[in-house]
């Protein structure tokens, strides 16, 4: 009992302040700085932008148009910094984490197992349903995947990176804006902005097309959805708003399989789906083509329409804090 609560304390300090690292204490970013990342022994490479933390109205208005109950009630919430992918996560960054071929060695880490990195079976089917690769928008992986690709990506770069909570990205996606939308209060421009069901002509598109968000974030409406942390609770923000009142980043912690939390809206949702407080919570039909026994925990074979973007703490845990983590959200 004292063990696995030691657990739930380390997991809890890891999403709160950390101590500056003399490097951090120099200077701290401006909003929208962006910092650049290459895959060890690869080209590929993925931009982040810097989000600078603070307190917002999480959820939306009873008043709000399109509103569902699970988007309230509206409370108070505080975020630590972070920098958060300019872009969702593509096949071009996924694809190294899924084919051991391409995840070699570098001069830095000469010993690097391949072989001994837990990535993605093979899938059932094409993943991208032809919907195209390079460029475009990773889908159709489970949260399972997402987060060993997050741990994968922390071993081999040395920098931890983790799926954003639902507070996170909420806060990244509004990005000081209170209204439904982070461009205007209604949905006139979000043609500009999102591929959503009445322009996206029933696929994805290359990341970036479209316009980007007040913090330099692009497709945070539209295109695929993206998963978070958050187990996926109807009433988790009358938990969040009660029992964790006063937390920096709150986040209700997974006790079971489904579902999880994805927010943004995709290709293959409408105008409402788009909006920054709007909860999406996965399915088991999102697996319902999937023969296998057991099903996959690396692919849904129908959510083509679901991706993820990665954010990277401005306070860095510590090795301890980090293997904390990764214990409770994948078991080790």
């Amino acid at each position: 009992m004292m063990q696995q609560f030691a657990k739930w304390i380390a997991c809890l300090i890891l999403i709160l302040p950390f101590t500056l690292s003399a490097q951090q204490a120099e200077t701290t970013p401006e909003v929208g700085d962006t910092i650049s990342q290459q895959i060890p022994g690869t080209d590929v490479n993925f931009k982040m932008a810097y989000v600078p933390g603070g307190a917002y109205t999480m959820g939306s208005p009873a008043d709000e148009a399109g509103r569902d109950e699970d988007e309230g009630p509206q409370f108070e919430v505080k975020v630590e910094p972070f920098y958060m992918g300019v872009f969702e996560v593509t096949y071009d960054e996924y694809n190294v984490f899924r084919d051991k071929e391409l995840d070699v060695p570098t001069p830095e880490k000469p010993d690097w197992d391949a072989a001994a990195v837990a990535r993605p079976s093979p899938p059932y089917e094409d993943p991208t349903f032809g919907m195209g690769k390079e460029g475009f928008p990773a889908a159709s992986m489970t949260q399972f995947a997402a987060l060993q690709y997050c741990k994968w990506l922390s071993e081999k770069t040395g920098v931890f990176y983790r799926l954003p909570s639902e507070a996170e990205w909420e806060f990244a996606c509004r990005a000081g804006k209170t209204g439904p939308y982070y461009f205007d209060e209604d949905a006139s421009s979000v043609e500009e902005h999102a591929w959503y069901y009445d322009n996206s002509n029933e696929k994805y598109h290359k990341v970036g097309a479209k316009l980007p968000n007040p913090y330099g974030l692009y497709d945070m409406l539209g295109n695929v959805s993206e998963w978070t942390l958050d187990e996926y609770e109807a009433d988790s923000y009358t938990t969040m708003s009660t029992e964790m009142s006063g937390e920096v980043n709150p986040w209700i912690k997974p006790t079971k399989l489904l579902p999880r939390t994805v927010r943004g809206g995709s290709w293959d949702d409408d105008v409402n789906e788009q909006r920054c407080s709007c909860r999406i919570p996965s399915s088991r039909k999102w697996k319902e083509r999937d023969p296998q026994i057991p099903k996959s925990f690396w692919w849904n074979t129908d959510s083509p329409f679901v991706g993820f973007r990665i954010i990277r703490p401005y306070h860095q845990p510590s090795k301890e804090e980090q293997a904390a983590f990764w214990e409770m959200v994948l078991g080790g």
